[in-house]
């Protein structure tokens, strides 16, 4: 009886130890393939960055395509779950005529770049001579030889950069939310203070802005204004709108 309870004891060890190698050998196996996943995903070159993956959406005058392939490039060989898409979408931003940018992983090798380029709204006059495109945020988006048509011309007091920052900033403002219609009618914005912008009509007519407060407002009130014939448009009050000869 002895010797069959030690038979058992002896199977039933037997058993276990089978039981721990099976699952030893499952576990090793398993660290195996997730080792040699890893090893894909982060090191192997078959999911690296391939230069002619890179697609590029969105570009427009006065964006280069090839400028913003140019700061990825730098990427490319890189696995592509290795590359950081938010810190490349930062440095695309920094191109001076790109506004915002958005980079995602194209798989197996690729990289998707949406980019919203920076709109001229007015040209500035250079001290040097041309012109200075500038979009609504006052950044310098191009030169120009001659004021590109539709483009209206901004002029501000120069005498300090504390009395021209803040009307430039009030100009730039209200051009950026002309609707494209109406902004191609102005052909000269200016402000001798941020709360007396003054817009000049390409017929002659001249618009009172006032501040750039409410200025989505005031737009959908000259845009109804405009219908009929006048010499001065004054919405510096939108709610009491005027007209004159």
């Amino acid at each position: 009886m002895i010797t069959g309870l030690a038979a058992r004891m002896a199977e039933r060890a037997a058993a276990d130890r089978r039981l721990l190698l099976r699952r030893g050998a499952w576990t090793l196996l398993v660290l195996a393939v997730l080792a040699g996943l890893a090893w894909v995903l982060l090191f192997s070159p078959l999911l690296a960055l391939d230069a002619e993956r890179i697609k590029v959406d969105g570009v427009a005058d006065p964006v280069d395509p090839a400028t913003v392939v140019a700061v990825v490039e730098d990427e490319v060989g890189t696995p592509l779950l290795r590359v950081d898409t938010a810190e490349v979408a930062g440095r695309i931003a920094e191109i001076p005529t790109v506004r915002e940018a958005q980079v995602s992983r194209s798989w197996p090798d690729g990289l998707a770049i949406t980019v919203v380029p920076r709109v001229p709204v007015a040209a500035a006059a250079a001290t040097d001579g041309g012109w200075v495109l500038v979009d609504a945020d006052g950044v310098q988006v191009a030169t120009a030889a001659e004021v590109p048509e539709g483009l209206p011309e901004v002029t501000v007091p120069l005498t300090s950069s504390e009395e021209t920052a803040p009307a430039l900033d009030a100009v730039l403002t209200v051009l950026g939310v002309l609707p494209e219609e109406l902004l191609g009618q102005v052909a000269q914005a200016g402000a001798t203070t941020p709360e007396q912008v003054m817009l000049t009509l390409d017929d002659g007519a001249t618009v009172r802005w006032g501040s750039a407060e409410e200025s989505e407002l005031k737009a959908e009130v000259l845009a109804v204004l405009r219908e009929e014939p006048a010499g001065v448009y004054d919405v510096s009050v939108p709610r009491t709108p005027t007209t004159s000869a």
